[in-house]
């Protein structure tokens, strides 16, 4: 048996270049389309410029420098006045030249480098063909482009149209590729938005499951991939449903058959009434059916429940009223009326089993209520004892509890505050511990709009 080298893990990108990166995959997407298509431009660019536009200009150029060569032979095989006007009516007529001679003119000023591809191109071919001092002016007339001649006994002057210097199909090509490309982009980003959108409706069902609520409409849609994952989803949705379904079925039946003997056991002892030991059997029984009922909430997290558009502020107002029914004060403050979609029984459960928490340990209790960004915070604070830090995520696990008796005085059975966190992140929100402004112990409850 050979040992395998272990692979190596792929390296993440620089930090800089994620900075760079869109954060979409709609972005992403098209990102991975233009780069291609600005690369495919790019090098066509370059061939077109190379093969088409750099020889096309070189050859046209060339062309009118064999004829600014050809004007100045003719004009010293025959140099008299008859044969200078023959030179330029034909280089007129055949050649696009509007030409004259400045006898005894000197030129002020030679081009020996000049800004623009096309007339460094021109200079060029004329040093090569012509091989005289020259000027060229192209900026003083708009569609032609005059060329000066120093010769022996004056100077040449040719105007000669710009178009023979410059090929149109450069503007054609440019504004074909940069169309093209606009019409491929915007193609591509269309197509794209389309496929990603059933991305982000199967992210909105899972996030709106998450939370406790449903998406009736919810349907597989897209690529074969994305339709896979919608199909799982609606599986897997089905199956937990299903599932809290039969719980709460054998829950409810559970409940009904623990609750029979007990209830024969009370009426039994109303019988026993005056004996010995009757009201110790009395507690007995009080105790089981509390801790009867709190196992009942903790198993059942009021899955059955549908969730409502509820005035939140409402809510924790009759939370306050109940505490106050029982003797307790709690101070309230509500930062804004907010209206959430939740399950109000189970919400308002968890909501009360904070405040009798934090009534069971402290004197003094304050809530407040109010909107962070797209949280919603509730924070319930008591002037208690508190929680060391290492054990505040040890005190939310089932049946834990700080004080080790089973006294329903010292603190129940220990599910209040599991029974409170599953409530909220079954509405997909979250549940921690702090310490308190009062000296005690903080809990905060974090919802998402």
């Amino acid at each position: 048996m050979t040992d395998t080298p272990p692979t190596q893990p792929e390296q993440p990108a620089p930090p800089w270049i994620k900075r760079f990166l869109p954060k979409t995959l709609l972005g992403r997407s098209v990102l991975i389309i233009v780069i291609p298509l600005v690369l495919l431009q790019v090098v066509s660019a370059g061939i077109f410029y190379e093969t088409h536009w750099s020889k096309i200009t070189r050859r046209l150029a060339v062309g009118v420098a064999g004829d600014v060569a050809a004007v100045i032979d003719m004009m010293r095989h025959d140099p008299t006045p008859t044969g200078l006007e023959w030179a330029m009516h034909l280089a007129a007529g055949t050649m696009s030249f509007s030409s004259s001679f400045h006898e005894g003119d000197v030129l002020e000023q030679v081009t020996t480098d000049i800004e623009g591809h096309m007339e460094n191109t021109l200079l060029w071919a004329l040093d090569s063909y012509v091989a005289k001092p020259v000027w060229i002016d192209s900026e003083s007339l708009r569609r032609h482009v005059i060329i000066h001649v120093q010769l022996p006994t004056g100077v040449l002057r040719l105007t000669t149209p710009r178009k023979r210097l410059f090929s149109s199909t450069t503007y054609v090509f440019v504004l074909w590729m940069v169309g093209t490309s606009l019409i491929l982009f915007a193609i591509a980003t269309l197509f794209m938005r389309n496929q990603v959108k059933p991305i982000r409706r199967l992210a909105f069902a899972s996030d709106e499951f998450g939370k406790g609520r449903d998406v009736e409409k919810f349907k597989p849609e897209g690529a074969a991939e994305v339709r896979l994952a919608a199909q799982a989803f609606i599986a897997m949705r089905e199956r937990i449903q299903r599932q809290i379904g039969q719980r709460t079925d054998m829950l409810a039946g559970v409940s009904h058959d623990l609750r029979t003997p007990l209830t024969r056991m009370k009426l039994q002892l109303a019988l026993l009434e005056g004996q010995k030991g009757v009201e110790d059997l009395k507690g007995d029984i009080a105790e089981m059916e509390y801790m009867l009922d709190e196992y009942l909430a903790f198993a059942r997290g009021e899955g059955t429940e549908k969730p409502v558009d509820t005035n939140l502020s409402d809510l924790l107002r009759e939370a306050v009223t109940q505490a106050g029914r029982k003797g307790a004060h709690v101070d309230l403050h509500l930062e804004e009326d907010i209206t959430i979609p939740i399950r109000p029984n189970a919400f308002r459960r968890s909501i009360t089993n904070l405040v009798d928490n934090a009534l069971r340990y402290g004197e003094n209790v304050a809530i407040r209520a109010g909107r962070r960004d797209d949280m919603i915070e509730i924070a319930v604070d008591d002037d208690g004892p508190g929680i060391p830090e290492e054990k505040r995520d040890e005190v939310f696990r089932p049946f834990v509890r700080l004080e080790t008796s089973r006294n329903q005085g010292t603190g129940g059975v220990g599910l209040g505050l599991s029974i409170a966190r599953d409530v909220v992140r079954g509405h997909g929100g979250d549940m921690a511990l702090d310490q308190s402004p009062l000296g005690g112990l903080r809990a905060i409850v974090r919802m998402p709009v």
